[in-house]
């Protein structure tokens, strides 16, 4: 075995690969694949400072009616992307309505607290249903909705 070359490569800045995330309206052009599950799934969009989308993350994958969902895992893959200042969290409801469950809104609190600690910010938590489903829109944001408090305090 020859120990002499070792090459690293540690990038210092991770870039933006998917447009910016400003408007509900983007979270769901970016996941609007995940409507037509039969199980609910949870995702993170980790954004840029200009809200650059620098990556999406698959955190929980569960059952028809629920996804266990921890601060741990969503806050890892922000750390892990490097250079992100907020999140944005998704997740389904495969009944297709996609008004959010008591939990959901607690969950939603939980992480917010968590992001307010190590300095990262939830920007909004959209709720995918599906098209022709139970709204007249696919889709709610939390902060639109005024379920949760996303700024401060």
């Amino acid at each position: 075995m020859n120990y002499n070359t070792a090459i690293v490569q540690l990038p210092l800045v991770r870039e933006t690969n998917g447009g910016r995330i400003r408007t509900p309206e983007d979270v769901y052009r970016v996941c609007r694949d995940i409507a037509d599950l039969a199980q609910e799934s949870f995702h993170v969009l980790t954004l840029s400072a200009k809200h650059g989308l620098i990556n999406r993350h698959l955190v929980s994958l569960g059952t028809a009616d629920s996804a266990l969902v921890h601060p741990r895992e969503v806050f890892r893959c922000a750390l892990n992307d490097g250079a992100v200042v907020a999140v944005v969290l998704v997740h389904s409801h495969p009944s297709g309505d996609p008004t959010p469950s008591s939990e959901d809104v607690r969950i939603t609190r939980q992480l917010i607290e968590a992001g307010r600690i190590i300095d990262i910010r939830v920007m909004d938590h959209i709720v995918i249903g599906r098209v022709g489903g139970m709204s007249a829109v696919p889709y709610l944001s939390m902060r639109e909705s005024g379920l949760c408090c996303f700024d401060g305090g």
